[in-house]
Formats: structure tokens, sequence, C-alpha cells
């Protein structure tokens, strides 16, 4: 553990809900607030530090003041280091993502006719930090969600998935709610019948052996968190649409990323593309191990 929650500040409502997120995530793990600006173009830092007229950092260093202040006014005793970094924002925020145990980033929230709200520095950032990364919308104030919402975790029980399991067991302890588990899954090609309609044993059959999946993936954690309520969900439907569903309450959806693929650019499969752009609470992203 590195105990160091990074934050992108950028000055936007997206950034500054993301900031208020990632500081109520640091108290809760007892860590260290990172908030991170970062612009090629930043001149070198003098010392002393030049009056505001004299600045040419000013605007940067006014984004850092103001989400810095916001942070110390609801929590006074969180550590929070400031760091400006002279370099391409995705390329500073993928080395504090090495650097942390979590970064959290502002989503836009375009409306439901916007596919790709969450832009290409996102998107770029979804498929290949090594570490979890939370995206929150500026809609979401954690100050009025805080510990009531559940946590709510997507397991697809075809891919390893014990990273997912650690982050999702581990966040709904720390807030002291429920865990609930949603596996969505097609039904099965003989579960229908010549005429296109459903067979409903077939049906049931294919759901009792999705619940029987799900329980034999979740035992071992329910061992290790016995205290924490669990709630366990098969939905037979498409993947993504079952996770949208069912996180219209979640106070945080935990998504695992699938492993590096081989072809250019960022791939984060369709489910985990759907929930960052879709989803209506704070998202992270959980790398494979």
């Amino acid at each position: 553990m590195k105990d160091v929650i990074t934050a992108g500040v950028d000055g936007t409502a997206e950034s500054l809900s993301a900031i208020r997120w990632a500081a109520e995530e640091a108290r809760l793990r007892h860590a260290r607030l990172r908030l991170l600006h970062a612009w090629v173009l930043l001149a070198p830092e003098p010392t002393p530090r030049p009056e505001a007229g004299e600045d040419q950092n000013y605007w940067p260093h006014r984004m850092m003041n103001d989400a810095a202040t916001m942070v110390h006014a609801r929590f006074p005793d969180l550590p929070v280091d400031e760091v400006l970094v002279a370099k391409d924002p995705p390329v500073a925020l993928q080395e504090a993502a090495e650097e942390s145990d979590l970064l959290v980033l502002g989503s836009r929230d375009l409306g439901p006719v916007s596919r790709y709200a969450l832009g290409e520095l996102g998107l770029r950032l979804v498929a290949h930090t090594a570490s979890p990364l939370v995206l929150v919308r500026a809609r979401q104030d954690p100050g009025a969600h805080e510990g009531a919402g559940e946590v709510m975790m997507a397991l697809s029980l075809h891919e390893p998935c014990e990273a997912l399991l650690a982050f999702a067991f581990d966040s709904a302890a720390r807030r002291g709610v429920t865990l609930r588990a949603v596996h969505g899954r097609h039904l099965p090609s003989y579960a229908y019948n010549r005429g296109g309609g459903v067979e409903p044993v077939a049906a049931e059959e294919a759901e009792q052996d999705a619940r029987q999946e799900l329980a034999a993936a979740l035992r071992p954690w329910r061992d290790k968190y016995p205290d924490l309520r669990v709630d366990e969900r098969v939905v037979m439907e498409s993947p993504a649409p079952a996770l949208l569903h069912s996180a219209a309450d979640a106070g945080l959806l935990v998504v695992g990323r699938r492993h590096r693929h081989r072809l250019p650019g960022p791939r984060i499969g369709h489910v985990v593309q759907a929930v960052v752009h879709h989803a209506p609470c704070p998202v992270a992203v959980v790398p494979p191990e």
C-alpha cells in the first residue's frame, strides 16, 4: 500500500467533485491526498514564489489553492500535497497512478445522447493505468451521499477477478454499507424454443446455475468479511444493461478491466465502456492483477 490517493485538478466542476470524493476516500483509508495539475506549458517554479501579478503559473496556482482550501475546510486534519507537473496530462496522470493506491478524475456528463462523454484522456487512462481509477461526475456530491449508497460490484465470472473482489469488499467494509454483487448473463441458446420464445424451465435452470457460480465465487470473500452484508443478484440479461439498471441507487460501482489487448488504442470492453459513460454514480475501474 502506498497510502496516497491522487486527484486530478483542472478547475472544472467535474474535477471539484472528484477532489471531494478523493478527500473522503483518503480519510477512510487514513491516506494522504495528492492534488495534481499537469500542463506541458507550466513555467519553472521559482523560489521564493513570486507575487500574483508576476506569477506565470497564476491560474494553476489559483486552481490548486481553491481545491486545497475546499478540502481543508471539510477535512482540516487530512494531509494534502499540492503538485504541479510540466508534462502532458495523460503522461503525468499515468505516472501518478503508479505511485498511488487510487487515481480519481472528473468525468464529463453531457446527457444520455452523448455516448463518449468520458473523453479521449479518460479512455486512455481507464485502459492503461496500473492502479484503480475512479471517475466522478459533477452532479455527484459526496457530501450528500456519504454512507448512504451501497457499493455495487459487477462480476463476469469468466475472467480472474481477485483484484476486483478485494477492492469491492474493502470499499464496502470501510464505508459500513452493503456490498451488492451483480452478475448479468444472457440466456443460453437452449432456453429459447424454435418460435423465439423462452422455455421457462430451461431459463430457470440457467439462472440457478448462474446463482450457484456467483455464490461459489463470493464464498471465500464472505469468509474474510463475516460481518459484511452481501446482496447477491443474478440478472438474466446483457451484462451492461443489467448493471446500469441496478446502479440507480448505488454509492459506488466497481467494475474490473480486462487484460490489455495486443491491438493498439484503448480497449476496455463494452461493459466497462457502457458504465463509465452512463452510470449515475462514481465508477471504480480495477485493473487485473
